[in-house]
């Protein structure tokens, strides 16, 4: 497996800068950056991505972003980052799109964000009680063999927000995959406020963070000879 010492120049490849360059924070990655920099592997998609700020929503985006970043830094939680950026950008409607286990959840959400003026819609993943064997899985391919089971519907999630007129839809624990069509038809935007990881209550960093010690199984068979370690914790953002 390539380290970023013999990595070949033509992806970018962030994951790999050192810890005392990450020279783009400090607004000079076209001097120190290393040569995976995407500002040396790709500058021409660099400089056609920041033309597209220049549309008034995107640029509304970063704005708000950026404004709920500082004014909450340390100091909010996921919950109100999600409710002060809505409120900035003048969202009259949120969607929930929420795993059928995270309803209970779903349900202190949705008050929580009526309570601040919000309209708010909700959809579970098992709506429509399509069974799994109508979109091919056999029998013992499913969690509890010899009974129903609906498959998760992530595609009807996002129309169903859609056609509620959601300006923007969070995310509550949905599966890996569902998660990622729900985001492909959503036509609002989309945050996360809990990625499901049954084995970490989730909290899906604790892989990461134990990568080296308690789940170093996760490593596949190309597991460099000395792992990288965690840089000390400290740097903003």
């Amino acid at each position: 497996m390539a380290d970023r010492k013999t990595r070949k120049y033509t992806d970018p490849s962030c994951a790999y800068c050192p810890d005392n360059v990450r020279a783009c924070s400090e607004g000079e990655d076209d001097i120190r950056g290393p040569g995976f920099c995407p500002s040396k592997v790709n500058p021409d998609c660099l400089e056609s991505s920041r033309k597209i700020y220049e549309d008034p929503f995107h640029l509304k985006v970063a704005q708000e972003s950026a404004r709920v970043e500082a004014e909450g830094y340390c100091k909010w939680t996921r919950v109100e980052e999600i409710c002060q950026f809505a409120q900035k950008m003048q969202f009259t409607k949120i969607g929930i799109a929420t795993c059928i286990s995270f309803v209970d959840h779903a349900n202190i959400l949705s008050q929580i964000l009526e309570s601040h003026g919000f309209e708010v819609a909700s959809a579970a993943c098992k709506h429509d009680g399509i069974a799994k064997e109508d979109v091919g899985l056999r029998d013992d391919e499913k969690i509890r063999p010899g009974n129903h089971e609906s498959m998760c519907n992530p595609i009807s999630q996002a129309r169903l927000l859609n056609e509620a007129g959601c300006e923007m839809n969070v995310v509550l624990g949905l599966c890996i995959g569902h998660d990622s069509m729900f985001f492909k038809h959503s036509e609002g935007l989309c945050t996360t406020l809990v990625a499901k990881d049954r084995v970490l209550a989730h909290n899906p960093i604790g892989a990461l963070n134990l990568a080296h010690s308690y789940y170093s199984h996760i490593w596949g068979p190309d597991r460099p000879e000395k792992p990288p370690k965690l840089p000390k914790q400290g740097r903003k953002n």
